[in-house]
Formats: structure tokens, C-alpha cells, sequence
């Protein structure tokens, strides 16, 4: 009799389980229904990421960021993040590559995880890899995306955003205002970049440093540009800060745009002009001046305050002839 209860009592078990389990396998029937649903409507996106050795990427040549300018220090927080997390967390953007040997991948936004996935395997962590998301994409639309994603980073300079504006200009868009509308963003503000994109090559070079180089930089420089003989000025002298800066510590941008504009403001009289180079100490302060008189040669003004040795004053004496004379 006892046999017949437990008997019973497995058959009301599987009884009842059975339509709990029906249910179950009909949720889960529907809920892939309803996930296959959403993807072919585009409610919701599929996306693959890779793990992939960093050597089989290189960059968009369009990319709006300088990988030669990237170092350790601009790519420290990267690296102390991806050290404590074990891994890179978000993907970088890529397009498939056809008919490169050596690459299968063109990178169009992750030019800093790139090269802090290189830097890691190269520095006791080659069990890093490089985490892709694989997409395809006009070069219009790769040229909005990498803004879209490095628009509001610090780490991105303005005059590499500048240069990246200016090319698109010419390349994907018809004027100033149609760029500005698909970027969404004011023309006056476009203009701002696009002026300093502008400048000419000796201003950019008279930066050590084309990181310092800001809009506001591009803007107090501008009115003196229009003028023909203030703008010659600034360009010698741009010229004398970029053949100085072998020779001392680059100069803050802030003080190479007061040097450029402290020669647009000087007016030539009675034979004076601004001087072609200027050679510093270490802590900025003017120990050689230069100046050019016809082809009679140079003069060159010592001042004693600077707090320079002789050696130093009469490197700085040897340089100016090397280079001026």
C-alpha cells in the first residue's frame, strides 16, 4: 500500500511540473522571438567585439588625433586603468581592411587604446589584447564619429582637432555651413578652429609643442594677421623662437603667443626692427638678443641681468652666428 502512495505521488509530481515546464520553454521561445524581433525592426543593435593582437591595426590616415604625438604620460590614466581592471573595457572603432598585408584593421576612434594596448605588451604585460568593434562606414561618417568621441576629451589639442576640421572641409562637405550643421554646431564656433588651422607654418613651428597651442592662441593673433607688415614681423620672429628652442626649454604657449604679438606691436623706426632670435636660460629669461643690419651682418645685444654664465653667453653668442649669420 505504501509503494502505491509514493506511486501516486510521483505522478501528481510530473503532472503538475509539466505545464510549468511547457511554460518555461515557451518563455524562453518567445523572449528569442521577441529579441529576433527588435533586431530586424532596429529597436535594439547586434555588435561583435574581438580580442586581437594590436600589430594587425593601424590608424585611419584621417584619424583626428597625432599618434606620434602620444607618449606615457598622455596615455597614463589608460594605462593605470586597463593595469586595474586586467583588460581594455570599451571597444575602439575599426574598419576591415582589404588589400594590406600587414593590417587587417584601420582604427577610426581608439588611437590612444591602441597605443596603451602596444605600450602594455611591450612592458611586462603581453597578455594584453586589443578589444575592436568592427564597423562599416564612409569616411564622412568615420570623420563625425571620431569627433563625436573626442569632441569634449582635454587630451585631444585644438590645433589637431583644427587640422582634422579643415580637411573635412575640403574633403566631405560643400561649405562651412553645411559641415557645421552636420556637426552640430555653430558656424562661429567652426570658424574659431578653422582659423587656427590657418596660421602659417612658422607661428605653428615657433610652438615646441603644437599640444599648447590653443583656439584663444589663434584668436588674439588673428587681427595682426591681416596687416602685411605686422604679419611679417610675427613671422620673423616666429622663425627666431623655432631655431631657439634647440637651445633651451621649449617656451609655454602662452609666452610664445606674448612674444608674437610684442612684434606685431612693434612699429619699424629709424632703422629699428624686432629682433630675428632671442636665446633664454632654462627659466625663460632673455640673455641674447639678434639683430640683422642689411648685409652688414648681425648685432647681437648681451644682457647682464639674465643670470646666465659665460659658457652659456657664449654658447648662445656661437649659436646665433651658426645660425643667422
Amino acid at each position: 500500500m505504501a509503494d502505491s502512495n509514493r506511486l501516486f505521488d510521483r505522478l501528481a509530481a510530473d503532472v503538475s511540473r509539466a505545464p510549468r515546464e511547457r511554460a518555461r520553454n515557451v518563455g524562453l521561445l518567445e523572449q528569442r522571438d521577441n529579441e529576433l524581433s527588435e533586431l530586424t525592426s532596429g529597436t535594439i543593435e547586434d555588435r561583435v567585439h574581438r580580442w586581437v593582437d594590436p600589430a594587425c591595426c593601424r590608424m585611419w590616415p584621417r584619424h583626428n588625433r597625432r599618434y606620434d604625438l602620444l607618449t606615457q604620460a598622455r596615455c597614463q590614466d589608460l594605462i593605470d586603468g586597463f593595469r586595474a581592471q586586467g583588460r581594455q573595457e570599451f571597444p575602439a572603432v575599426v574598419r576591415k581592411l582589404d588589400g594590406d598585408p600587414q593590417h587587417q584593421y584601420e582604427v577610426v576612434c581608439g588611437a590612444r587604446r591602441h597605443w596603451t594596448v602596444t605600450w602594455l605588451r611591450a612592458n611586462n604585460y603581453p597578455e594584453f589584447r586589443f578589444l575592436i568593434e568592427v564597423r562599416e562606414l564612409t569616411d564622412e561618417q568615420a570623420f563625425r564619429l571620431s569627433d563625436i568621441e573626442n569632441r569634449d576629451n582635454l587630451d585631444l589639442s585644438d590645433y589637431e582637432r583644427a587640422v582634422d576640421y579643415k580637411d573635412a572641409l575640403g574633403r566631405y562637405y560643400s561649405s562651412q555651413k553645411e559641415m557645421a550643421g552636420r556637426l552640430e554646431v555653430s558656424e562661429a564656433w567652426l570658424s574659431r578652429y578653422l582659423d587656427l588651422a590657418a596660421l602659417p607654418d612658422e607661428i605653428v613651428q615657433a610652438f615646441g609643442d603644437v599640444t599648447e597651442l590653443r583656439v584663444k592662441h589663434g584668436r588674439d593673433l588673428k587681427p595682426y594677421l591681416r596687416d602685411r607688415q605686422a604679419r611679417e614681423r610675427m613671422v620673423d620672429r616666429a622663425r627666431g623662437l623655432a631655431a631657439e628652442d634647440g637651445a633651451r626649454q621649449p617656451l609655454a604657449g602662452a609666452q610664445v603667443v606674448r612674444e608674437l604679438l610684442a612684434a606685431a606691436a612693434t612699429r619699424r623706426r629709424g632703422g629699428r626692427r624686432t629682433p630675428v632670435a632671442a636665446y633664454r636660460t632654462d627659466d625663460g629669461k632673455l640673455m641674447v638678443s639678434v639683430d640683422r643690419r642689411g648685409r652688414a651682418g648681425l648685432v647681437m645685444r648681451v644682457t647682464r641681468d639674465s643670470g646666465a654664465t659665460k659658457e652659456e653667453l657664449l654658447e648662445a653668442c656661437r649659436a646665433a652666428i651658426e645660425e643667422h649669420l
